[in-house]
This record gives structure tokens, C-alpha cells and sequence, in this order.
């Protein structure tokens, strides 16, 4: 039985997290305060782990880095990590940390499928993986708080709104008229992405990932796959593959 424990960091534009598995066992979430070495430090006397990886998308502290390759066995996810698909565009170097680790998932999880996996973040990504494991791409657009706040930033009178999933559709204020062109709207794009691509391709499959994946998910016309963990199982994968 394969004890080894793993950690894998996840530093996204909105929050740092990290997960632990247990062999190849999803074991529990933790959320980072900072990416301060001494926060990293902590985290890894009381977890122990063998091995580590890292996905950021930000500008994180260094030091961290030199941290991890000194306690385990550790790998930084960038364009050269050795992955289980392969990434026939115009400039691989460009692809995100976290898209990334999205397509190494859908690989492990769903082999042999032309896969779509929409990650719900800070902005919202279409990833198509093919059936013959090509990252082929995608599209990228502006995530949910990014739309609220992108309407009271650059209109004079409009206020700044929070997501209420009780929206009606059609709104009856100020308030739940952005509330329904914002949600409903993520809704109407992410099934019109999907019949498109549901068009194009058969032995399709659907992935939906993030913290709001479940939500949207639910009212989604198509069977799809919500898993909040999606990105953390890739970048386990990856460990495997990349620290042996």
C-alpha cells in the first residue's frame, strides 16, 4: 500500500491553498494565510510530507522554493514538467500553471475522451484536451467577481454586488438585474460552450471545477462531472510522474 505523503500547492490569484494526499488519496484542504517561508515551514514540520509540488500563478516568495527541495522530494509545475498529455500549440511556455494541472487531471481521470474541463476562478477557462491526450486549448474569460466588480469600476452610478444564488432572472432593481446578467450569464456561456463543442466532437465528457463548480453544475442541461478537486488531483498526477 502506498503511504507516501504528498503536498501540493496551489497559488492562485484569489487565494493559496495547499492538499495532502495519502498515496493517491485525497486527504484534507488547507488554506495559506501568506506564502511567507515561515507559514511553509509549519506546514511541513507538522505534515512530514515526502514529496511536494507547486502551481503559481502569482509572484510568490522564492525562498519557498529552495525550502521545499530541501525537505522533499519537489517539483515546480511549468512548461518543461514532463506531463501525460501533450501540448501541440503555437507557444506551450504560455499555457497557465493551473490549466496545466486541469489537463493532466482529465487525462488521469477520463483517458481516451475529448474532455472539457471549466475551471471556476478569478477567471473562468474552457481547457479541451482530445482524445489522444492533446491540450489543444481553449478560451478565457472574466470569472464571476471579476463581472461585478468590472461594473462598479467603470460605470459612474452602478454599485459593487455580490453573487446571491436566489437571483431571479428577471431582475426587478438595480441590484438583481447585475445579479442575473452576471450569474445567469456564466450559465448561458457555459452551456454555449458546451453544445458547441458537444457539436464538434463525439465521446465528450464535461468536467466543472472551482468553488462554485456544484452550483452551476446543477443547472447545467448536459451531464457533467463537478469536482472541487480537480486541480489538486492533477497536480498529484504530475508529482508522480515529474518526482518519481
Amino acid at each position: 500500500m502506498n503511504n507516501i505523503k504528498t503536498i501540493c500547492f496551489d497559488f492562485g490569484n484569489t487565494r493559496l491553498k495547499a492538499a495532502v494526499f495519502i498515496g493517491d488519496k485525497f486527504v484534507e484542504e488547507i488554506i495559506l494565510p501568506n506564502d511567507d517561508i515561515h507559514t511553509i515551514e509549519r506546514l511541513i514540520e507538522i505534515q512530514r510530507p515526502q514529496k511536494a509540488i507547486l502551481s503559481s500563478v502569482i509572484h510568490h516568495n522564492l525562498a519557498i522554493e529552495n525550502l521545499l527541495a530541501q525537505k522533499t522530494r519537489f517539483h515546480k509545475l511549468s512548461h518543461l514538467t514532463k506531463a501525460n498529455f501533450t501540448s501541440p500549440v503555437g507557444k506551450p511556455e504560455t499555457i497557465g500553471a493551473d490549466r496545466l494541472a486541469l489537463a493532466a487531471a482529465a487525462v488521469h481521470y477520463y483517458p481516451n475522451k475529448n474532455n472539457l474541463v471549466i475551471g471556476l476562478g478569478s477567471c473562468i477557462t474552457y481547457n479541451f484536451i482530445n482524445q489522444y491526450n492533446e491540450f489543444i486549448g481553449g478560451s478565457i474569460s472574466p470569472g464571476m467577481d471579476m463581472r461585478f466588480k468590472a461594473m462598479q469600476v467603470f460605470t459612474a452610478k452602478l454599485p459593487e454586488v455580490k453573487a446571491d444564488w436566489n437571483y431571479p432572472l428577471i431582475g426587478y432593481d438595480t441590484k438583481t438585474n447585475m445579479q442575473s446578467g452576471v450569474i445567469a450569464g456564466i450559465a448561458f456561456e457555459i452551456q454555449g460552450f458546451i453544445d458547441a463543442y458537444s457539436e464538434k466532437y463525439s465521446n465528450f465528457n464535461v468536467v466543472l471545477t472551482g468553488g462554485d463548480a456544484s452550483y452551476f453544475a446543477s443547472r447545467l442541461k448536459n451531464k457533467i462531472f463537478a469536482d472541487y478537486n480537480f486541480l489538486f488531483k492533477g497536480l498529484y498526477a504530475l508529482s508522480e510522474t515529474n518526482n518519481g
